[in-house]
């Protein structure tokens, strides 16, 4: 019960559907009351207009009165519903017994026109009505029989009403449900956009009642647009403004790396090296990182994922090589997908310099791409200590790096490969590369714009 008030309370849907039904309740219950007394008002006055034309009838026939003999009977006859015609001066001689048919007790007094009255212990709706000969008839019947017929009546007037009420209520739910259904609609349209998705809403198709709190939002969405993008820009151009200093750091570090010097100073220079290239790496990061959150189109052609994998493993391997890891493509069969090539190439290298990174001395990373639900699944797997379930959400933030971790690196790699897949329609799955031993990371970047699937002529790498 709690749970429905606060519903009640919370929902304008339920509320306007309870109220509804609650209308339709109170008048279909004072229509029923008055379509009730209506109908069985109107079958006793068809009653008694029966005892009036029997009355008519009686002198219009110019009929004699002859009273059945003790104890026979007329065949049909109902007791109940019987309909007894006598001369009111005949009440003075009867008997009393009102089932056996013989004249009723009625007293002579009685005036012209219709009567109740209770006679032998139950109640008779009595005419009395003086012909033109002078006589005085009576034309009764017992008000039992009739107010059963005309509740009987009353009941099947009253039928319609039992039947529509719940229909009218399942009609009603209906059309709520069906007027709440663009509210619905928008709320399940939003609920699907993505982080980067901040156009405004379309109100044209929607009620008049929500569209000025829609009309709000977009005017949210256009500030946060605004907002976000100044932030974006504020990091471009701040990594901009870094890179030309840093690299004069770099510069002066080079030529001072050629004079001579101690065995100590060399080792601090080694170091401060060692920083500004790690300085340098963030801001290409940063910068790798507001571009792919950017909400410009880039334009899209078709790019061969082996093409891709070629030149970013010419890029880190290097890096790969200091460490002794294997690396290489899996199989030989190539994927064409329809995607701006320099995203692609962003997204492979920050998986494949993140495998690097994290796989120990000696590991292994594979690349690979398949076909997958229309689309081109592409992995990247290493033999590193792989990424706790816990954690996977986490490390897609900028500046994340997961607990325990001594690798050198900005922390924004798996935050450009988001960003650039969101951008793209593609999605990401981490796991397990040994799910017994929870060791190793697969990441699984699914992309949908599939193209074509062949073999290059030379598919080793």
């Amino acid at each position: 019960m709690d749970g429905f008030k606060r519903r009640l309370s919370e929902s304008v849907q339920v509320r306007l559907s309870v109220s509804l039904s609650l209308a339709i309740l109170i008048v279909a219950i004072v229509a029923g009351i008055f379509a009730f007394v209506s109908a069985f008002d109107e079958a006793l006055e068809m009653q008694d207009n029966t005892l009036h034309q029997l009355a008519v009838l009686f002198e219009r026939q110019q009929m004699t009165l002859a009273y059945p003999a003790q104890g026979k009977g007329i065949e049909g006859d109902d007791e109940e519903s019987r309909v007894i015609v006598q001369y009111l001066s005949d009440g003075n001689n009867a008997s009393g017994n009102v089932d056996a048919g013989e004249p009723l007790p009625l007293p002579t007094t009685l005036a012209d026109g219709l009567s109740t009255l209770d006679v032998g212990g139950e109640p008779f709706r009595v005419l009395v009505k003086t012909l033109k000969s002078g006589e005085r008839i009576a034309v009764a019947q017992e008000t039992g029989a009739r107010d059963k017929d005309a509740r009987e009546s009353a009941w099947r007037g009253l039928l319609p009403f039992l039947i529509l009420f719940p229909v009218l209520l399942l009609v009603v739910a209906d059309l709520v449900h069906k007027l709440f259904r663009p509210i619905a609609a928008l709320a399940s349209e939003i609920d699907q956009r993505g982080e980067q998705e901040l156009h405004p809403i379309d109100e044209n198709h929607l009620p008049a009642e929500i569209r000025p709190f829609v009309l709000a939002i977009n005017r949210l969405l256009n500030r946060v647009a605004q907002s976000m993008e100044t932030q974006r820009r504020f990091v471009a151009d701040a990594a901009h403004e870094l890179r030309s200093p840093l690299t004069a750091l770099s510069l002066q570090a080079e030529r001072l790396a050629v004079a001579d010097m101690s065995t100590l100073a060399r080792e601090r220079l080694f170091a401060l090296r060692r920083g500004i290239e790690r300085g340098k790496n963030l801001i290409d990061q940063l910068l790798a990182l507001a571009t792919a959150q950017s909400n410009s189109t880039l334009p899209t052609t078709p790019v061969s994922v082996h093409g891709v994998y070629r030149r970013v493993l010419e890029d880190l391997l290097p890096l790969a090589e200091v460490k002794h890891i294997d690396i290489g493509v899996e199989d030989e069969q190539d994927v064409q997908v329809l995607i701006n090539e320099i995203d692609l190439l962003a997204m492979v290298k920050n998986l494949v310099d993140n495998a690097i990174r994290y796989t120990p001395v000696g590991g292994r990373v594979d690349l690979s791409v398949d076909m997958e639900e229309g689309g081109a699944l592409l992995q990247v797997k290493d033999s590193g200590p792989g990424i706790a379930a816990e954690e996977r959400e986490r490390v897609f933030d900028p500046f994340y790096r997961s607990l325990g971790s001594h690798e050198v690196g900005s922390g924004l790699g798996l935050s450009i490969v988001k960003a650039v897949a969101e951008r793209n329609g593609a999605w990401i799955r981490l796991g397990f590369c040994d799910e017994a031993a929870r060791s190793g990371l697969c990441v699984s970047v699914w992309l949908p714009s599939l193209i074509s699937r062949s073999v290059p002529p030379a598919a080793h790498l």
